[in-house]
């Protein structure tokens, strides 16, 4: 009996030893790959170290001292630089320089305006070079002041100021270009202007912004961004759409200013953005046939407004009485209707049409109507590079409502 218990105990003395040099050998395993981890992290870390230095002019004093990085790994990483550009492409805007229109004799179609349309270079076109500044550039007035004023040396054109004297777009004074909020269509101010469109609307306090129901806007033909610099103080972002044209400066102004703003056109593209991107969309004197090619842009802003969004158009169509404008009226007129769109509202010089909420309008019209619904399988998001289409964004199944 003894000798049975002898042996067990030895058994239990034998498992146990077992276990304790296996967990000894576990812990020298984890140990020393742990280490390795480290090393591994540490040189990976000298090298980011190594690669913002040789960027930054400076030296690697760790790798320096410890002699861990070789020579041969240190030729491996060359800081690249670029050259400035000369002062004759001082302003060049790359895939909107006419030069290389002329120069590569692109068949665009003018009327259609292509040529203001995004045209990019080949790479051995491209300008591999840093756009200097222009000279007695100085830092940028800060907004909320840069809305009123920016520093002429910053943008050296003062020719749309001398253009636009009665229209209040924008005036020289000393060393700075002030800008009195006028523009083609309201030369008293742009905020008597939103205010009076607010007013035509019913919206509280003829505030634009209806209690954070309109929020987003597409100004288009937007000169120096006046309405779009305006509309911020109301809790509205604006995006100013102006094409490189004669007033080619005047999105530089928009920029300089501190207001969204960007360099485009309703041609043939679609606009860069997604269906259901705007809430209103503004158009002033903007000198756009929207009756060319079936109603193709006024169908473009259709698809970018939102379910129930807004178009506010002042225009000499929308009040004058000669005979040419009572012939774009009407058939611009004609024209909104067959697209659902109703007038929201009229007053003097303004019209605003709103678009429906559903597509009920849409299916209660007779066969055949023009414009057509677009394709079912046509994408209203899809954007960089797509024409336009002449036919009606539909809604998906689900159901808008304006709170």
């Amino acid at each position: 009996m003894m000798r049975g218990r002898s042996d067990g105990g030895q058994k239990k003395r034998l498992i146990a030893s077992v276990c304790v040099v296996a967990l000894f050998l576990c812990f020298l395993y984890m140990y020393y790959d742990s280490s390795s981890q480290g090393a591994s992290a540490l040189e990976y870390g000298r090298s980011l170290r190594k690669l913002g230095s040789s960027y930054l002019g400076g030296d690697d004093d760790d790798t320096k001292q410890d002699g861990s990085v070789s020579n041969e790994e240190d030729s491996l990483v060359v800081a690249k630089s670029f050259p400035v550009c000369d002062d004759r492409h001082s302003e060049i805007i790359p895939c909107l320089d006419r030069n290389f229109i002329y120069q590569m004799r692109l068949k665009l179609d003018l009327s259609l305006m292509e040529h203001y349309e995004r045209h990019c270079p080949p790479p051995e076109r491209k300008f591999n070079c840093l756009i200097p500044p222009p000279s007695g550039y100085k830092v940028p007035i800060k907004w909320p002041k840069s809305r009123d004023e920016v520093w002429q040396a910053n943008i050296p054109h003062t020719h749309l100021a001398k253009e636009k004297s009665d229209q209040n777009w924008m005036v020289v004074k000393g060393d700075k270009i002030n800008f009195p909020g006028g523009g083609t269509h309201f030369h008293y101010g742009a905020d008597k202007y939103i205010a009076s469109i607010a007013n035509m609307l019913n919206f509280s306090n003829d505030v634009l912004n209806d209690e954070g129901r309109l929020r987003t806007v597409l100004d288009v033909g937007c000169g120096v961004a006046s309405f779009g610099a305006y509309l911020l103080s109301s809790d509205i972002i604006a995006m100013s759409l102006a094409p490189n044209d004669v007033h080619q400066n005047q999105i530089q102004f928009a920029l300089e200013r501190g207001i969204p703003a960007y360099l485009g056109v309703l041609g043939t593209k679609r606009l860069p953005y997604p269906s259901r991107s705007f809430e209103l969309a503004h158009c002033s004197r903007c000198r756009i046939d929207w009756l060319q090619r079936d109603g193709i842009l006024l169908l473009e802003l259709d698809r970018v407004l939102r379910p129930g969004g807004y178009f506010a158009y002042s225009s000499p169509e929308a009040y004058a009485q000669d005979e040419d404008s009572l012939r774009i009226w009407k058939e611009m007129s004609t024209l909104v209707e067959r697209m659902c769109w109703r007038i929201a509202a009229k007053r003097n010089q303004t019209v605003v049409w709103q678009k429906p909420l559903s597509n009920d309008c849409y299916l209660e019209r007779e066969a055949g109507t023009q414009p057509p619904l677009c394709r079912s399988d046509a994408d209203p998001d899809a954007v960089y590079g797509v024409s336009m289409e002449a036919c009606i964004t539909p809604y998906s199944k689900r159901k808008y409502f304006l709170f």
